[in-house]
């Protein structure tokens, strides 16, 4: 979500190789970007939910859904479980139900039931989502909150290197990360990050800036493979990362 749609749709069109347009207005005219024909992420211009202009305009920001089967049931649980709703269930046409939440520590999340659309249609390839890490001040509180809400639990990774390293876990098989909320984060919240994969992070990165993104994380190795975290033009921040290991 970004104060100029189309500004963000050209970024990530010259960076990433997506295609999109703004939507019908009866969706807010939400942009689906495309990836090789299939959906990998959605761009939309910020909007009071009667369709006004917010003033003052909120930061750009990516937000992480995660899926459920019954978003008012999951909704209900999040609530008892702590968590503030900022956005109550709502159907979006056919295409699914959706609702966002902030978690006990902060953290601000979407939830997904899908309909007629059900998400991702490519993940795990360069230019599509490989990855979201929560990054919190108590991992322990959160582990049990979404296993409270969601069926996730919270596991060590046993990756090499990981130094503690949390994996959220879906029948056994990783599906995200979490780790503590680094004291040199620069005053940031809890938060959800979306990784993006690369084949060259440090060409993406330098191709970013030259569009004037900011570099928060100039590329480094780490133990999951070769990473930097960016912020686009408009200030909403991402990670991309090279993995160095195949991903299912």
């Amino acid at each position: 979500m970004v104060p100029d749609q189309q500004a963000a749709l050209d970024f990530y069109r010259d960076l990433f190789g997506w295609q999109g347009e703004a939507g019908p207005p009866e969706t807010g005219g939400y942009a689906v970007c495309t990836l090789k024909g299939r959906p990998v992420a959605g761009i939309m211009a910020a909007m009071n939910p009667d369709g006004t202009v917010p003033d003052p305009m909120p930061p750009a920001v990516w937000t992480t859904y995660l899926a459920t089967d019954d978003a008012d049931a999951t909704l209900d649980k999040a609530g008892g479980a702590g968590a503030h709703v900022i956005a109550p269930a709502m159907d979006v046409m056919d295409l699914g139900r959706m609702a966002v939440v902030a978690d006990p520590q902060g953290a601000v999340f979407g939830l997904w039931e899908a309909k007629s659309f059900t998400g991702a249609g490519i993940v795990n390839e360069p230019g599509a989502l490989i990855w979201n890490e929560l990054s919190t001040t108590d991992t322990d509180a959160a582990g049990r909150f979404y296993a409270e809400v969601l069926p996730v639990t919270a596991a060590p990774s046993e990756m090499p290197g990981a130094n503690g390293y949390v994996e959220w876990q879906v029948e056994g098989r990783a599906v995200g990360g979490m780790m503590t909320l680094q004291e040199n984060a620069a005053g940031a919240p809890p938060h959800w990050l979306a990784y993006f994969s690369a084949d060259d992070v440090d060409g993406v990165a330098a191709a970013a800036e030259r569009a004037g993104a900011s570099v928060l994380a100039p590329p480094f190795d780490m133990a999951a493979g070769r990473m930097a975290v960016l912020a686009d033009p408009q200030g909403a921040v991402f990670a991309v990362i090279a993995a160095s290991m195949p991903e299912e």
